[in-house]
């Protein structure tokens, strides 16, 4: 049975998306793995299943090496663009669920697409990162999934990110974490390098983007709301937190071309 999916990606961390709405195609972990392999598949950091479940449209994602994972921030928005720009949705605002619970999205038919990311908040713990003979102290954020943010004065310090940072203490992440290197360049505007789990170093990371914004204002002791211009390598992201600690993810999503993933589901 052939199956066309579709590749795009927000700031250039990239997806291959299912469109499936009635929930009928499984998706194993080796078949993601094969499709998300960059050597020998499509090549992406994820896989999004579009589905519904009770009447309501279900972001179901998996990580590059097929593991599930809460939500993606810029995954959620490639999503939305999807629905969009193929008619299933008109443009406005509109919920998806995920398994972080409900996100609600502004999606005009071109533009920026913004998203509600939810809470974040400071788990208080003191963690460290090392990588590339340094060691950095940072901050254990939460937004519906782990992250590790470190601050650098240099983000050439980092290195190259081919394995996981250590993360220490370890057994504060039991299922791995996602982790930030961060430096701030000016006034709340900062650039960012990311490892996520399951995935590897990415281009861009929507709910890493978050963590960093929050933690930058914890770092440079500001009283919320904030807004900040993030950085990561892919392009640019905007992050506002209000007073409560909610964050919104501001940022352009893009459909590449249709793909035929129907070799990769022989795995």
């Amino acid at each position: 049975m052939s199956m066309i999916a579709t590749y795009g990606h927000g700031t250039e961390n990239d997806f291959v998306l299912v469109f499936d709405p009635n929930d009928e195609h499984s998706i194993t972990t080796a078949q993601t793995a094969a499709i998300c392999n960059r050597t020998t598949g499509v090549g992406a950091d994820g896989l999004i299943r579009i589905i519904k479940r009770d009447d309501k449209w279900f972001m179901d994602y998996r990580n590059a090496d097929g593991s599930l994972a809460e939500m993606c921030g810029n995954g959620i928005r490639v999503m939305a663009r999807y629905l969009v720009e193929r008619e299933h949705v008109p443009e406005g605002i509109f919920g998806i669920n995920t398994r972080d619970g409900m996100k609600h999205l502004r999606v005009p038919l071109t533009g920026d697409i913004s998203v509600n990311m939810g809470k974040v908040s400071d788990e208080e713990i003191a963690i460290t990162a090392a990588n590339n003979g340094h060691i950095w102290n940072g901050y254990n954020i939460n937004v519906g999934n782990p992250h590790a943010v470190v601050f650098v004065d240099d983000i050439s310090q980092v290195g190259a990110l081919n394995e996981a940072p250590i993360v220490r203490p370890k057994d504060t992440y039991p299922e791995g974490v996602n982790v930030e290197f961060v430096q701030i360049t000016g006034d709340h505007e900062a650039t960012m390098r990311v490892y996520e789990r399951g995935s590897g170093e990415t281009r861009s990371c929507g709910t890493g983007t978050c963590a960093v914004a929050f933690a930058a204002s914890l770092h440079s002791k500001e009283r919320l709301p904030a807004h900040w211009v993030i950085y990561p390598p892919g392009g640019r992201l905007e992050v506002s937190i209000d007073g409560h600690s909610n964050a919104t993810l501001i940022g352009p999503a893009l459909l590449v071309k249709d793909v035929d993933i129907s070799e990769f589901l022989l795995a």
